[in-house]
């Protein structure tokens, strides 16, 4: 994926991130920043020792990119069911990452491309998405990279095969504060 936002925009985003956890934990957050420019997509992880701390994302939105980010920021760290609230203790010690999505579009199962594609899964009732950076980060191939989608989704292993599937891949441009 081409880079579409600048250096000193990803230091924007980053910076209203930590403004907005800040503020929410009633701590001073740092000088107003304003919001580059752009729209669209975007998830929020944070992380502790390394290790998922939460994340959440929003698949497509028309706001401001630095007020999705913002409410983004907020609901990983205290909206996230996986984990209980982030706590002030914790706060100057978790990791960001945010992660800007393109627009979604069909794939077949075969021209999933490990580390570059993000994958969503719909089934029925049932759907679940993992960001390109996971399956990296979990050591997977391909095919245990659905299998992980289908296991997200609450579905059986190899439903991306049924013919009621929709598997749509996007990509995402991925920066932090490491």
């Amino acid at each position: 994926m081409k880079e579409v936002t600048s250096s000193e925009d990803r230091k924007s985003l980053l910076a209203i991130a930590r403004n907005a956890i800040s503020e929410s934990l009633g701590l001073a957050p740092g000088p107003p920043i304003p919001s580059p420019p752009g729209s669209g997509g975007v998830f929020v992880t944070l992380k502790l020792n390394g290790m998922l701390r939460g994340c959440i994302g929003r698949l497509r939105s028309n706001s401001p990119i630095g007020i999705t980010v913002a409410q983004m920021a907020r609901a990983a760290a205290f909206e996230d069911p996986r984990f209980p609230s982030l706590t002030k203790e914790e706060f100057n010690r978790i990791e960001m990452e945010i992660s800007r999505l393109s627009g979604f579009f069909p794939i077949d199962a075969n021209k999933v491309e490990v580390g570059l594609h993000g994958l969503l899964l719909s089934l029925g009732s049932r759907s679940g998405l993992l960001l390109p950076q996971v399956p990296g980060e979990q050591g997977w191939d391909r095919e245990a990279f659905l299998s992980g989608l289908c296991s997200k989704a609450g579905l059986d292993d190899r439903s991306w095969e049924n013919p009621n599937a929709k598997l749509e891949a996007f990509t995402a441009e991925v920066f932090g504060n490491e």
